[in-house]
């Protein structure tokens, strides 16, 4: 029941985070692929302590979402290997480990971590391989963050 609460809380984070913001999706055919980077002291404590993620403001979370869109309106999770690489403006690179996080009634996503500092701009590269297609699925993306 625990994780259950811990999941509702951070899902509606993470989606008021996407209605505050543009949404960040992008559509593959009968899949679309939500994707969004925040703060990870935005994070409630109990959320982040739930899912293992260091909350503080200088570190970040990346949240990506694989849907099958052929079944529902809103689309039904599927499994993914998600790999993220980012650069950020001076040129560093950082491979950041995504790990896949199921709960109850099919939720899949995947989330990973990176240390950031303030007004840091990285570079996205995401590749979603998902499970019985041929070639992955390849989306880039920019954010800015912000630290105290």
């Amino acid at each position: 029941m625990h994780r259950l609460l811990s999941l509702l809380l951070f899902s509606s984070l993470l989606l008021q985070f996407n209605t505050c913001f543009a949404q960040q999706s992008e559509t593959f055919g009968k899949y679309a692929i939500h994707y969004n980077a925040i703060n990870a002291d935005l994070l409630p404590a109990q959320v982040a302590q739930g899912y293992g993620i260091k909350r503080s403001s200088s570190r970040a979370v990346i949240n990506i979402t694989v849907l099958d869109k052929s079944t529902s309106e809103y689309g039904t999770p599927v499994h993914a290997t998600v790999t993220t690489n980012s650069i950020n403006l001076t040129g560093q690179r950082r491979t950041v480990e995504m790990r896949a996080i199921e709960e109850g009634e099919g939720a899949v996503y995947y989330i990973g971590e990176l240390p950031i500092a303030n007004m840091e701009t990285y570079n996205f590269t995401v590749s979603v391989q998902v499970e019985g297609e041929p070639t992955p699925f390849e989306l880039s993306f920019r954010q800015q963050f912000y630290t105290d």
